[in-house]
Formats: C-alpha cells, structure tokens, sequence
C-alpha cells in the first residue's frame, strides 16, 4: 500500500450530502478500511441463503439485491470520480440518480451469486488506483454533481457509503 498517510477530509472537501458517509469512517487508515470491507461484504452478501435475496423490508423499498447494485453503482460512480479527480479533470462530473439506476438495472433477474463479485471486484480496483497515489493527487479538488469535491474525500465516501448499506441491512433486512 501507499506509503503516504491520508488524513480525513475537511467539511470543504465535499458536500454536505456526504458528510453522513465521512462521518461513518473512524479508521485513520483508508486504504487498509476499503480492504477490510471487502472482506466484509463477502461475508455478509455470501450468507444471504436464495430465498432472501427478494427480500424488501417494505412495500417500495429495494430488496437486497437491489441494495448490493446500489452498491455496486454507487462504487464505479464515486471511483470513476476518484479516478479522474486525481487526473486532474477539470470537466465537471455528472451526478447520478441512484433510483433511476437501480431501476434500470438488472438486479432482481441476477442473483448475489453473480453481482458480488462485481462488487468485490471493483472496489479492489479502488484500493489499487489509491495504492498508487502520490499526496498531490489525494489532495486534488474537482467537481462532481455540480459540487467541489476531493479525491481524498471520495475514499472516505467509498467506505462510509458500504457503512451505511452494512448498517441498513442489519437493521432493516436481518442480512
């Protein structure tokens, strides 16, 4: 892993509809958090038995395999912006409508089985593309849903957005 110590981002590194996922990350060591929940999910998704997986702990609520490719978008989305922040794109990025996206997605024909490895898989990707990052691109500051946001707070969001997911399906889907 990278050798350069990242410390949390500050309240003017991302907006403020993030600072519940920030908030949720403790560890002071990211990179070794992100690979942690990767074993977590694992655990987690892998012991979901085949009749839950349709699961909605109510009428209009995403079932649980609508939560894990809610995950799985909002991973390539918030690291496909990590990505490029740390490029130094200056473009601004769109957002995403995580609605529409679970919607359009083909996540209740396609069992866990199948969509956590994509998961897993990507946020390995993740952990890769920060292994590699020098202090400067950490730091790096773009724009993403119309807001300023960094590369470094874009880690933190990563893994205070599976921490939310996590705490939901304990508290609401037994999983």
């Amino acid at each position: 892993m990278s050798k350069v110590r990242i410390s949390p981002p500050t309240e003017e590194e991302y907006a403020p509809f993030y600072a519940g996922y920030v908030r949720r990350v403790v560890d002071a060591d990211i990179q070794a958090l992100l690979a942690a929940q990767n074993e977590d999910l694992a655990r987690r998704f892998g012991a979901v038995p085949p009749e839950r997986e349709s699961f909605r702990y109510a009428a209009g609520k995403w079932s649980v395999r609508q939560v894990l490719g809610h995950m799985i978008d909002a991973e390539r989305v918030f690291g496909y912006r990590a990505m490029c922040i740390a490029r130094g794109e200056t473009q601004p990025l769109p957002g995403f409508s995580e609605n529409e996206y679970v919607a359009n997605g083909p996540f209740e024909t396609v069992p866990i089985a199948a969509l956590l490895p994509e998961l897993l898989a990507l946020r390995s990707s993740h952990i890769a593309l920060f292994t590699h990052l020098g202090p400067e691109a950490w730091a790096r500051r773009g724009i993403a849903s119309g807001q300023p946001i960094t590369t470094r707070a874009l880690a933190y969001i990563l893994a205070g957005h599976v921490h939310h997911h996590l705490e939901i399906l304990t508290a609401r889907y037994d999983v």
